[in-house]
């Protein structure tokens, strides 16, 4: 096949670099982005700063506010180099202000010198730089504030604006600041997930992402996850012709959701069961309880009322209670799913989540069979035996 033209490759290049958002998640960074600049601006800034200087709610404020929203596993978007890269570039602007009369000078000066200063201090955040250009472009105002800008409105705005940041993404389910290489996990332990023992210890990774110059892109934890799920994806595609429904458990136990949980727990105990899929009448799949989930709850009881583990799972289960709890109070409906046709390799990456004990294989919306970890390990085993000794 010939290459393309020379004219295409330069098309190319000018078109997107990074994958597509979903429209839910572009939302989600809009709104988060919205109501942090509203409370800071109107509600924390403007009562405190003087109005007159008209330096309250700055320019950079809405570049920091795309990283700390819309990319906040990014190195830049992280709370060391947003608070201080911004505080040190205002110091910068501030000084060079002061310092140099002629405008031109001032803003290429004071720019220049705060990337200098936000690399040696690895606080290296773009924003800051308009940072720098706004102090200089504003001779008289900062010549009023003096280096108190870079306290209020620059140090106080992006240390709200980060903390606002935090709680947004724990409340909408993300993770901001980025994960820690050896941040315990849910499991209270610091080993990594299973998809990410990779072989790696975090100074190879960090000098992988040095030596490639991507350390102002990636995090370490993030690089760990993103090889372990392309060994995943590699192992995926030499696993041969093996499909979900040869490797399927049919005979299936499964359970209504108004299963009562004393009798789900009693399902788990009976069979050694570590999932359990949750139908309706003609076996309509709704979802899946993990024996974990079980026992997550009874955490949360215990937690919630002030009483002993044990304690509380016996309250949990208690088939005595006047609203006893059922499988449809614990199942997850948001769960990986395949087809009956969906290659054995695809499930790798799916079973190889934490918390994911067993896929569903599904027609039409109706259960088919199960594959849990056991039989995939258990198919893989019998390939690997039957494959020729290596020559």
């Amino acid at each position: 096949m010939s290459n393309p033209p020379r004219a295409l490759w330069l098309l190319r290049a000018f078109g997107p670099a990074s994958a597509g958002v979903p429209a839910i998640e572009a939302l989600r960074a809009g709104l988060g982005a919205a109501l942090a600049l509203g409370l800071v601006g109107l509600l924390i800034l403007a009562p405190m700063v003087d109005l007159r200087t008209g330096l309250y709610l700055i320019a950079p404020f809405g570049a920091s506010s795309v990283l700390l929203f819309a990319v906040p596993n990014s190195p830049l978007a992280q709370p060391w180099p947003a608070i201080v890269g911004n505080v040190l570039a205002a110091l910068v602007g501030v000084a060079v202000c002061r310092a140099v009369p002629d405008p031109t000078l001032r803003v290429a000066l004071a720019v220049g010198l705060a990337i200098t200063a936000m690399n040696l201090a690895r606080a290296v955040h773009p924003p800051a730089g308009a940072v720098a250009m706004t102090a200089a472009l504003g001779p008289d105002a900062v010549r009023e504030l003096g280096f108190w800008f870079a306290l209020a409105p620059v140090a106080l705005g992006t240390v709200l604006l980060v903390l606002l940041a935090i709680l947004y993404a724990r409340t909408t389910g993300r993770h901001y600041p980025f994960r820690q290489f050896t941040e315990p996990h849910d499991l209270g332990t610091t080993d990594a997930p299973p998809a990410e023992r990779i072989g790696l210890s975090e100074d190879e990774l960090s000098d992988l992402l040095q030596r490639y110059r991507q350390s102002l892109n990636l995090g370490v934890e993030d690089l760990a996850r993103l090889i372990g799920a392309a060994e995943l994806q590699a192992a995926s595609h030499r696993t041969g012709p093996l499909t979900a429904a040869e490797i399927m458990s049919r005979d299936l136990v499964t359970v209504h959701p108004d299963t009562p949980l004393t009798d789900v727990a009693e399902l788990f105990r009976r069979h050694g069961f570590t999932s359990l899929p949750v139908v309706q009448e003609g076996d309509k799949f709704l979802g899946m309880i993990f024996q974990i989930h079980l026992i997550r709850r009874g955490r949360e009881d215990a937690v919630r009322q002030n009483r002993g583990f044990g304690a509380a799972m016996a309250r949990l289960l208690d088939p005595r209670r006047a609203v006893p709890v059922r499988a449809s109070d614990i199942m997850i409906s948001v769960t990986p799913r395949v087809l009956a046709d969906t290659p054995a390799g695809a499930l790798i990456p799916l079973l190889a989540e934490r918390g994911c004990e067993a896929v569903p294989v599904l027609l039409r919306g109706r259960i088919r069979g199960v594959v849990t970890r056991t039989d995939l390990i258990a198919a893989l085993a019998r390939q690997t035996l039957a494959a020729p000794a290596p020559g």
